[in-house]
């Protein structure tokens, strides 16, 4: 009897989870989404478990939450994967983080080809392991015709050494004659960003309770939507990302206008 509850109980909810999905995609999707995937670590804590198993725990996570934003028809989920500064964790986290990428990656890619997303990067790619480099290459490669939603991973990105390089950037092309300092604009600075090519995000989603930025896509979310959750990143469901997108569709954005 018990199981049959449970049954009927998990029917109801993806029968209801199908509904609100639908009149989601009768109003106005948001093109760019954003996520800072905060809280692997403090939901391990909580079963007294090592930290990495929130990180894998996690990565499940990103698999639902990919493929139902490529269901909603959203062009573009960036997800904060790895900081400038999470280098300072200890060797045996960080050890692990870097073979995530080959992990999800070496099991999901044929799901993501298949559903025609499309793989990218934003971050210092150089500064990572080898092996990590080559399964995030792999993916970008294998991916580069695909024309559904791109999923873009901020991996060892920094969003502070991102502007500062962009800078660097724009100051050698003026010196070189390439460009004309009176030509620079805030959409000319925008193509000198690793996020050149991508619309700015419409929506900034952060889990675990935490109300910051963490040094992350400081420029291109200035006129973003913010939603922050207590929610633990392992925890986070579809039926939170659909409220997130429900509760975006229910904001009037003024972009400094009234």
């Amino acid at each position: 009897m018990l199981n049959k509850i449970k049954r009927w109980k998990n029917q109801n909810n993806s029968s209801e989870l199908r509904e609100r999905i639908s009149k989601i995609q009768e109003l106005k999707v948001p093109s760019h989404v954003a996520i800072i995937m905060d809280g692997n670590g403090r939901w391990a804590k909580k079963r007294a478990m090592p930290r990495i198993a929130g990180h894998h725990e996690g990565m499940k996570v990103v698999r639902k939450i990919t493929k139902l934003a490529n269901q909603l028809g959203i062009q573009t989920l960036t997800l904060y994967a790895f900081s400038t500064e999470n280098w300072k964790r200890p060797k045996m986290e960080v050890d692990y983080l870097m073979k995530l990428p080959e992990e999800f990656l070496g099991t999901f890619l044929p799901e993501l080809v298949e559903e025609n997303v499309r793989v990218a990067m934003i971050g210092e790619k150089d500064m990572l392991p080898p092996h990590t480099r080559r399964a995030v290459e792999k993916a970008i490669n294998d991916t580069k015709d695909n024309e559904g939603l791109i999923l873009n991973f901020a991996l060892n990105y920094g969003s502070r050494a991102e502007i500062i390089e962009g800078v660097k950037r724009v100051l050698n092309d003026c010196k070189s004659g390439i460009l004309d300092e009176n030509e620079i604009n805030e959409d000319l600075f925008s193509s000198y960003l690793m996020t050149k090519g991508l619309s700015d995000p419409d929506l900034l989603i952060r889990t675990s309770g935490e109300i910051r930025l963490s040094n992350f896509m400081l420029w291109q979310l200035a006129y973003t939507e913010f939603w922050f959750t207590d929610v633990l990143w392992p925890d986070f469901s579809e039926e939170h990302f659909v409220e997130a997108i429900e509760v975006f569709q229910n904001r009037q954005r003024r972009f400094g206008g009234v």
